[in-house]
């Protein structure tokens, strides 16, 4: 039996799991233009952990089929008969759609590309991207006709970094596809390695639209939550408990405040949003949802230096400490984490702030912000306040009576620690 062979186009939290899926079942290329990355896995690491060594490892030198290659080398991706784009699709500092990453992956396979090859599309995009934007250059770069020669589909990814119940063949998967039968041909491809079914759309526009709305419907709701906590906090009434008590309610869908960052909650409104605005709609409640999630970082400054004023506690040269620096607990994924504008608001009032991290790479975290990070068996000092931004299990271990000067403020974003330990939460 001829199996097709796969090329998995990007090697991070989303290209890597699945290309590993695909391994078990299929011969895969994966295809990365960071030699770095491509030589740590190679060597059977992966630092984002969201593929075990083992795994890794058994998908390189599998020998019930053959075994998962990862290159540098577009070359190596010719025989492919399938390519599936996994780039990121980040915003720039105007909350823009950066479609860079997807555009170059497109002239590369489009360079390569033969006659009756799919190419799919995961990364997060607005709709229309893969038709508009990336089937063009496939075209231009690979003197082909569309749906004629090649065809096309869209399969939203849905990891969740960090996430190891949810994984990626546990997770219901969207697929489409540029014609009816390439759409059947791409739902039997993903249906054949993900346990927990398919969803085949309509059409690509609507699983591009689905995408980006789910993470957007996401955002609204804890962007709701933290405007309570903003309104509760003035009427000195726990949030916490309300939610609490509310969630007693049957159909009441329970949200938290806190900082909301990541590439996809904190990134893909902006996309639905860009699309928008281009077709002459202002989308004002995705960005008045967005407002208040890209200030949360700043309030929770805010509100700690308040606390630190009724206190008396040093601010001017004091002392902070900032537990996690990740965009999500347990997890080392640092992409659009809201923790740094915690920690560039402290700076403002000329605090001095360590960050302590025991996920966070720290090269990666010293290259991106110029921190040098500390892990727990590093706190030796006392501080005037400490904010938990992120909470990973272990700070649950810490000795935060220790770590306090007199006055200080603990301050818990995630209602994670016992109340009476904390001076003040979200």
């Amino acid at each position: 039996m001829s199996y097709p062979k796969i090329a998995i186009i990007g090697l991070g939290y989303v290209g890597l799991p699945l290309a590993v899926a695909f391994a078990k079942k299929y011969p895969v290329v994966g295809f990365d233009i960071n030699q770095s990355r491509v030589d740590e896995l190679n060597s059977g690491t992966d630092h984002t952990l969201e593929v075990s060594g083992k795994d890794l490892k058994e998908a390189l030198t599998n020998n019930d089929s053959p075994a998962m290659k990862l290159s540098t080398e577009s070359n190596d991706m010719k025989e492919a008969t399938i390519f599936i784009v996994t780039v990121p699709t980040p915003t720039d500092k105007n909350r823009q759609p950066v479609l860079t990453p997807l555009i170059r992956a497109s002239e590369t396979i489009g360079s390569i590309l033969k006659d009756g090859d799919i190419v799919i599309y995961e990364s997060t995009v607005y709709p229309g991207v893969t038709e508009e934007v990336c089937v063009p250059v496939l075209e231009q770069f690979s003197g082909k006709t569309f749906n004629r020669d090649f065809f096309a589909g869209y399969s939203p990814e849905r990891i969740n970094p960090g996430d190891k119940e949810h994984t990626i063949t546990t997770i219901l998967k969207v697929t489409s596809g540029s014609t009816p039968e390439i759409a059947k041909r791409v739902d039997d491809l993903y249906a054949s390695i993900i346990t927990a079914g398919t969803h085949l759309a309509t059409s690509i526009k609507v699983a591009e639209a689905a995408k980006v709305i789910e993470n957007s419907q996401r955002d609204i709701n804890i962007a709701f939550v933290n405007e309570l906590s903003k309104i509760f906090r003035l009427l000195d009434i726990d949030t916490n408990d309300v939610l609490e008590a509310a969630a007693t309610k049957w159909n009441f869908i329970k949200f938290s405040p806190g900082l909301v960052g990541g590439h996809c909650i904190g990134v893909d409104p902006y996309y639905l949003a860009q699309k928008a605005l281009e077709v002459g709609y202002n989308p004002e409640i995705i960005l008045s949802g967005r407002r208040i999630n890209d200030g949360m970082g700043k309030y929770v400054a805010s509100e700690v230096i308040k606390l630190m004023l009724n206190k008396e506690t040093k601010i001017k040269n004091g002392k902070a400490l900032v537990l996690g620096v990740t965009f999500k607990e347990n997890c080392p994924d640092t992409r659009n984490t809201k923790a740094i504008d915690v920690i560039e608001e402290l700076k403002k009032y000329n605090m001095d702030v360590d960050v302590c991290d025991p996920w966070a790479d720290k090269q990666e975290v010293k290259t991106l912000f110029d921190i040098d990070l500390l892990r727990c068996e590093d706190l030796k000092l006392t501080y005037d306040t400490i904010i938990l931004a992120v909470s990973h299990n272990e700070f649950l271990n810490l000795d935060f009576e220790a770590l306090k000067n007199d006055n200080a403020v603990i301050f818990d974003v995630k209602s994670f620690l016992p109340t009476d330990k904390i001076d003040g939460r979200l």
